[in-house]
């Protein structure tokens, strides 16, 4: 039976009535300046334990212990030693948005440490956190008041949104200041380790303490099987119902990309700075400007709900921010609402080389190189990806023992089949594609040429075609391309003829396309006509 949740002020008597909530073995939103916790008496297990069945999160993620004061730590017993090194820390930046990690006291109940031999222990410094802790008489463990995996919650109205109807109370105090989680670092390591960045940066906490470590786990995915030693951790967080998906570039390349692909989807939308406002033509969601990354911090999880807010968007890209400073934690945050997906754009100009099949693409691509530029091939990309392990086994699944004695693709028995329907080509598409972008992008920023070409036959199938400032498609009559691919692939005719009729016809190319090269003639018109279409890409 779904309950009904109180919507209180931070008034003393609210504040009152949320304490003998949690008394009571309740949950109860409370602001923080970093986000809207989840609060429970720290010790009691099963008080703790609604707290995961609210969110909906896996109670191997342990949570964070509140505290008033410092002396909480000791009168309590909530840690079995408070080394010199947190209470340094605690010093320096307690009341505030710094959690440490230390060895547990026996007090702490397993669903608040996920088992594990340590405890988080925060003093916030929002003064309504602090009065209902003190009003309670108890430590609170708090993660963030929102349904798991979604954007942590930064004003009252948002826990509503996630909770309403599945805890006692909520009060609201207001905007967050921070907008992030709390920097948490462990002491329980020989040198004291970051395990989630945030406000509070590296270089702050070696100014106090020294040495300090960052986990690999803050900027990559954690192992198979490796447990979270802090909340923030898990692979997927803090994501909106649209696709996130980061996007590292310049400026430059990051708009030139976005409205491209807005061109192309049209369901797409930008999470950017201010600066770019006005050069992106898809719905944008600023974080404000792109020198501020305190301010990009506090507006990071309102713009993320407020994606779903857009009408249509399924796409969001985010414009990737650098790993240091406060941006550490932006990136942090980020990276795990994309589920780690981020396109690396290459700081170079990307010229797409597409065309129907027989039409003498290769030729053109020759050409091309001969003139200066860079070629990046599709079909290299193609052989690599296809024999990468992940690759095979989903071809293997896709279309039953397509392996060679030795292990190696059989690639023609992978074409016969492919080509056999539109049903089978289309699946092949969806799990090589993907794989061959990221080679050919990879490629790319290895080239040593500012001009690099796409040469993909599949440009358009493999949205390729979103990198690119321009296409170039070459096209041939019927019986040129028919003759050539029987040559070229030493096919019988009706063979290509079944390639030929499941690839695009000459109006697609031709719509999409900067530039045109026919390829019906002499091999001196050709290598003219390439001529003229590279001065062009040379002179832009």
């Amino acid at each position: 039976m779904k309950m009904n949740t109180l919507h209180l002020t931070n008034s003393q008597q609210d504040i009152a009535t949320a304490a003998a909530v949690l008394r009571d073995g309740g949950l109860v939103a409370m602001p923080t300046e970093t986000v809207y916790g989840l609060a429970a008496n720290a010790l009691d297990g099963n008080a703790v334990r609604r707290i995961f069945e609210a969110k909906g999160r896996p109670m191997d993620n342990p949570l964070i212990v509140h505290i008033a004061e410092i002396a909480d730590i000791e009168r309590l017993g909530l840690v079995r030693e408070f080394p010199e090194t947190a209470r340094k820390l605690a010093e320096a930046f307690w009341p505030g948005p710094l959690t440490i990690i230390m060895d547990k006291g026996s007090v702490i109940p397993d669903e608040v440490s996920a088992g594990l031999s340590t405890v988080a222990i925060r003093l916030p410094s929002h003064p309504d956190a602090r009065r209902l802790i003190r009003e309670s008489g108890l430590p609170l463990a708090a993660p963030s008041a929102n349904t798991s995996g979604k954007p942590s919650p930064t004003t009252a109205q948002h826990v509503i949104d996630d909770m309403d109807g599945r805890i006692e109370a909520v009060i609201d105090g207001g905007a967050c200041d921070v907008g992030v989680e709390s920097t948490v670092i462990t002491v329980a390591t020989d040198i004291p380790r970051i395990l989630r960045p945030g406000i509070i940066t590296r270089e702050e906490i070696a100014a106090v303490i020294g040495d300090v470590e960052v986990d690999k786990a803050v900027l990559n995915k954690l192992e198979n099987n490796e447990r979270a030693s802090s909340p923030g951790m898990k692979y997927k967080h803090y994501a909106p119902r649209a696709t996130v998906i980061l996007v590292r570039g310049t400026d430059e390349k990051f708009i030139g990309f976005v409205n491209r692909c807005q061109k192309r989807d049209g369901n797409v939308a930008a999470l950017c700075y201010t600066e770019d406002i006005g050069k992106i033509d898809a719905p944008v969601i600023s974080l404000g400007s792109e020198n501020d990354q305190k301010q990009q911090a506090q507006a990071l999880f309102d713009a993320l709900r407020a994606v779903d807010e857009i009408d249509g968007v399924e796409v969001v890209y985010a414009h990737c921010p650098s790993a240091d400073g406060v941006g550490m934690a932006l990136y942090n945050r980020l990276i795990r609402a994309a589920a780690f997906r981020v396109i690396d754009l290459p700081d170079k100009r990307i010229i797409g080389l597409s065309g129907q099949t027989g039409a003498g693409k290769s030729e053109v691509a020759g050409m091309l190189r001969e003139l200066g530029a860079g070629i990046v091939s599709a079909d290299v990309a193609a052989r690599e990806a296809v024999e990468e392990a992940d690759v095979k086994a989903a071809l293997c699944a896709a279309f039953g023992d397509v392996l060679n004695p030795d292990r190696s693709l059989n690639r023609a028995r992978v074409a016969r089949i492919a080509f056999s329907s539109e049903k089978n080509l289309k699946t092949l598409n969806s799990i090589t594609h993907p794989r061959i972008v990221e080679i050919m992008l990879r490629k790319a920023a290895e080239c040593e040429q500012d001009i690099v070409i796409f040469d993909a036959p599949q440009l358009f199938e493999a949205h390729a075609d979103v990198f690119c400032e321009k296409i170039i498609c070459v096209l041939s009559d019927r019986e040129k391309r028919l003759e050539r691919i029987v040559r070229r692939d030493n096919l019988v005719k009706e063979e290509a003829e079944l390639r030929m009729s499941v690839q695009f016809d000459e109006r697609f190319f031709i719509d999409r396309s900067d530039s045109i090269i026919y390829n019906n003639g002499s091999v001196e018109e050709l290598r003219a006509r390439v001529k003229e279409v590279y001065g062009g890409l040379s002179d832009g």
